[in-house]
């Protein structure tokens, strides 16, 4: 007989509850972090793990499937709506265990522990780019109302910086700009570590040097998708996988009537904004292309800069960025190189 168990994950309470047969709750428990750990590893029979795709679910899932287990994380979005009445650790088990009953809702993969750990990479870069970002904001605000006007480049600000804060405008606060200055350089120095840290660990990662030759992609880009997707068997065509990123229309339709609106930016935002700043520079290099040697724009080249004649500069960043997706999954899953003239070859 078929085993299965929700379990709502915390912090340090664990709530179980066991199912035998279907629909009905055999047995329920609470748990501590310990007393969970000891509890999944007692399980001598393979059984059937539910869980909410939520924090440390990837790191109880790698642990269950060690032990072959099934394990099945699902979205806390597609969970919510099986709740009853009020929110309690017990009511979230049974709405956990009635959401894995519905096959229409599809399971968040487990990742494995580089996945996390290049995700976390990223995430450390981001954090350290919108601290720099905050104290060069704050750097601004203080000289601007001394007076002094800094560049509005970032890089160019950085290079004018020093010689900035030792104005006689400022010479009361020089001491404490200083360090705010210093504090700049640091989380400078520590995005170009991580950069050269994704470098190390992808040097021989052929499907990331794949998606760096793709216009528009980078190595950031390029790591960041690989670590997000995981397995791109699991969408059966690259307008999936753009779904899923949040690229397509969101769509609001009811009988005859069908309404398509701006992009539904569902899915990871962190690889979204990647890709639509890598289309932003792919499509400025195309324009740029055009305005100087046109007889050298590709077709999609050709495509990117016809679409930001026909709806805008930004609709047609967006369009492309949609259309590098597809083009990265066809990459990845059909192994081959990207070329910008490339021309599918569907039966007539």
């Amino acid at each position: 007989m078929h085993k299965r168990i929700a379990v709502d994950l915390a912090k340090s309470v664990y709530q179980v509850a066991e199912s035998v047969h279907v629909g009905q709750v055999s047995q329920r428990k609470r748990l501590s972090r310990e007393a969970f750990q000891r509890y999944i590893q007692e399980q001598i029979e393979p059984v059937e793990w539910v869980m909410e795709a939520c924090g440390t679910a990837h790191y109880w899932g790698r642990l269950a499937q060690s032990l072959g287990h099934r394990v099945i994380l699902l979205h806390a979005r597609y969970v919510r709506p099986y709740r009853r009445r009020n929110k309690t650790d017990r009511n979230d088990c049974d709405a956990i265990l009635e959401a894995g009953r519905c096959k229409g809702i599809h399971p968040v993969p487990v990742k494995s522990h580089e996945q996390q750990q290049v995700q976390q990479l990223h995430g450390l870069r981001e954090t350290w780019k919108k601290s720099r970002t905050q104290r060069i904001n704050l750097l601004r605000g203080i000289l601007r109302e001394a007076g002094i006007e800094a560049p509005a480049a970032t890089a160019a600000f950085l290079r004018a910086a020093q010689e900035l804060v030792d104005r006689p405008e400022v010479a009361p606060l020089s001491g404490q700009l200083h360090i705010v200055l210093a504090e700049i350089n640091l989380y400078e120095q520590c995005m170009i570590e991580c950069e050269q840290q994704l470098k190390r660990w992808h040097a021989d990662d052929e499907i990331v040097h794949k998606l760096d030759e793709v216009s528009g992609i980078g190595l950031l880009t390029a790591s960041a998708l690989k670590a997000a997707v995981g397995q791109p068997e699991r969408f059966a065509s690259g307008r999936q996988l753009s779904a899923w990123l949040g690229m397509t229309p969101r769509e609001y339709s009811s009988g005859n009537s069908r309404k398509l609106g701006h992009i539904s930016r569902q899915g990871n935002t962190y690889v979204r904004t990647l890709l639509i700043h890598g289309a932003r520079a792919a499509l400025l290099a195309a324009q740029r292309c055009q305005a100087k040697t046109p007889e050298r724009l590709t077709a999609l080249q050709r495509w990117a800069t016809q679409t930001a004649a026909r709806i805008g500069h930004n609709k047609a960043t967006v369009a492309l960025a949609n259309k590098m997706v597809r083009i990265c999954w066809a990459v990845w899953c059909h192994e081959r190189r990207f070329s910008g003239n490339w021309q599918s070859k569907q039966p007539a």
